[in-house]
């Protein structure tokens, strides 16, 4: 059975939040954002849908990546 992440289940917090602005901002993959957050990418998914923060990537390099 696979290990739950550490905020499994908690509020999401105002920092957190914040932070899921920011890394969705820096077109960020969901997933590296999971892990950041300690919270599973479908729960990222959902959460940011419900704040109204786009996960879709944006017309620029991928994240990482310098030209």
């Amino acid at each position: 059975m696979a290990k739950k992440p550490a905020n499994h289940g908690n509020e999401w917090t105002a920092a957190e939040n914040q932070r899921l602005r920011k890394l969705a901002k820096e077109n960020t993959p969901t997933r590296v954002i999971a892990l950041k957050l300690g919270r599973t990418p479908g729960a990222v998914q959902q959460h940011a849908s419900e704040e109204g923060v786009s996960l879709k990537p944006t017309n620029q390099r991928p994240y990482g990546t310098r030209g």
